[in-house]
Order: structure tokens, then C-alpha cells, then sequence
């Protein structure tokens, strides 16, 4: 009797983290090569071991630092010529320019400029570790809640930070303690007590929120994909005319979907750093 595989063990292993980087190579006629990252690593009695999710997280982030620092020389090389960028260099500083004005900037208004470092980050990192993913070994760390909410609490201390230096200590309790301009009293006193709540909910549920976004759309897409193609599994013995109908049924959509998940990379990047720069926005400038 043929055992049918483990569509779901199959799914979590792709998405799920582990100590184990594997890659497999069977599909090219190869072998599978696996290894084991160290389990020991302990710091003031934390285990800080390195797992899948982490190594392709710093994977990513030396694909940002060798695309920035590629890209800038190709930059300043086509500059130094009297020539306009192209190529590489020219579509990276055009993802620039355009993740700088039109998203840090033209959201988070005057000063904006300063926090566009910090906005390029972000979408670069998430960008490149959501396109990791959809390699047939890869590994999707913004598919991990503790990086997506890593991530939000970055956000989270920046956009609290900053709009304490700009609004000082005074304008800054106003976001919290909240009473509507004009009233005074004992009805001053029941707004602060109603809403003071509700606007400290607010600064919690924006983080969590940007924290769940990420994770959710990064992992739903590898679990459609994942379940289309065991479909193939699950017909295996099947009629033939019903297993093959169901086999072309499934690549197609699969392709379909690996489209599709290519612009969710992309979109994913740009809401979380849009988002994080509308929330800056909103503290910078009380009125």
C-alpha cells in the first residue's frame, strides 16, 4: 500500500523555524544537504542560538548593505562621467527617491527627511526577506511573529520617541491625556478619564497591528501554495484523467499564486513602511 506524504507536516516545515538549514537538491537530480546551526548558545542564561529564520534574516541584511553600497558606486561612478545613473545603480536610486519622498517624506511631513534612513531600512529589510522566502530552500523571517514584532517595536520607539523631543513633555501628554479643546471643568475632567484609556489602546494596537499585517500576509500565501501542490500528492493514485486534471489544475494556480505572493513581497514592504511613516507623521505635528 503507498503511503500518502504529510501534505501538513510537509507545510510546517517549510514555515515553521528550526536549527536545521536544508537544502534540497533532488529536483536537480542531486542530494539533500542539511545543517545543523548550534543549539548552546547561552547569554546572561538566554539561549541567543541561532535558528533557519535568523540566518536568513542576517541574510538579508547583507543583501541591503551589498545593494546600497553596489548601488551608491554605480551611482557616484555614472555622476563623476557627467552621465545619468542606469542599470543597477539607476533603479536602485530611482527605489530610492521614490521610498524617500514618496513615502517618508510626503507622510510624515516637515523633518521627514531625517527619518527616511530609518524608512529605507525597513522596507529594504522587509522587502528582501519576503523575496527570500519564495526560493525553493528559502525561509521567510518576516513569516516569524518575533521578527514582525521585532520590527513593530522598532516602529513603536520611534514614533514615541520622536514625538516626545518634538512635542515636549506638555504637547507630548496631550496624545495620551486627551481633552477637546475648549472644554474645561468637570466635563474636562470626564473626557480625560474616557478617552485617556482609549488613546493609550491606540498607541498599543498600532504596533500590533503592523506585527500582525506582515506575519499573516507572508504566511497565508506559503500555505495556499504549499496546499495546491499537495493537492498533486493527495490525487496521486486517483484516475488518471482526475489526476492529471488535478495536477495541471494545481501548477497553474500555483504559478498563479507565486505571481502574485512576488507582488505581495513588494507590497508588504511598502505598506509596513508607509504606515510606520503615517504613524511618525502623526506625532510630529500635534495639530
Amino acid at each position: 500500500m503507498i503511503q500518502k506524504p504529510d501534505i501538513g507536516g510537509m507545510i510546517l516545515h517549510h514555515t515553521a523555524d528550526s536549527h536545521v538549514l536544508d537544502f534540497d537538491f533532488r529536483f536537480l537530480g542531486l542530494g539533500k544537504l542539511e545543517f545543523h546551526l548550534p543549539t548552546d548558545w547561552v547569554l546572561l542564561g538566554i539561549n541567543v542560538s541561532p535558528t533557519k529564520h535568523v540566518v536568513y534574516l542576517a541574510f538579508a541584511a547583507l543583501l541591503v548593505f551589498l545593494t546600497m553600497w553596489y548601488g551608491g558606486r554605480q551611482v557616484v561612478k555614472r555622476h563623476r562621467e557627467g552621465k545619468a545613473p542606469r542599470g543597477f545603480g539607476g533603479a536602485i536610486e530611482a527605489l530610492v527617491l521614490f521610498v524617500r519622498n514618496d513615502i517618508a517624506i510626503a507622510n510624515i511631513g516637515h523633518g521627514g527627511a531625517k527619518f527616511a534612513p530609518y524608512i529605507l531600512t525597513l522596507f529594504f529589510l522587509i522587502l528582501y526577506s519576503n523575496l527570500l522566502g519564495l526560493l525553493p530552500w528559502g525561509a521567510t523571517a518576516t513569516g516569524n511573529l518575533a521578527v514582525t514584532a521585532a520590527l513593530a517595536l522598532t516602529a513603536f520607539v520611534t514614533i514615541e520617541v520622536s514625538g516626545m523631543i518634538a512635542l515636549g513633555p506638555k504637547g507630548y501628554m496631550k496624545t495620551i491625556v486627551m481633552v477637546p479643546p475648549g472644554m474645561t471643568g468637570i466635563g474636562a475632567v470626564v473626557m480625560a478619564v474616557i478617552m485617556t484609556p482609549v488613546e493609550l489602546i491606540g498607541k498599543i494596537v498600532k504596533p500590533f497591528a503592523l506585527t500582525l499585517r506582515l506575519f499573516a500576509n507572508m504566511t497565508a500565501g506559503h500555505f495556499v501554495i504549499l496546499a495546491l501542490l499537495g493537492l498533486i500528492f493527495v490525487f496521486g493514485t486517483a484516475h488518471p484523467i482526475v489526476r492529471n486534471g488535478v495536477a495541471v489544475g494545481a501548477v497553474a494556480f500555483t504559478l498563479f499564486m507565486m505571481g502574485l505572493e512576488l507582488l505581495v513581497a513588494f507590497l508588504q514592504a511598502y505598506i509596513f513602511a508607509l504606515l510606520t511613516s503615517v504613524f511618525i507623521g502623526l506625532m510630529q505635528h500635534e495639530h
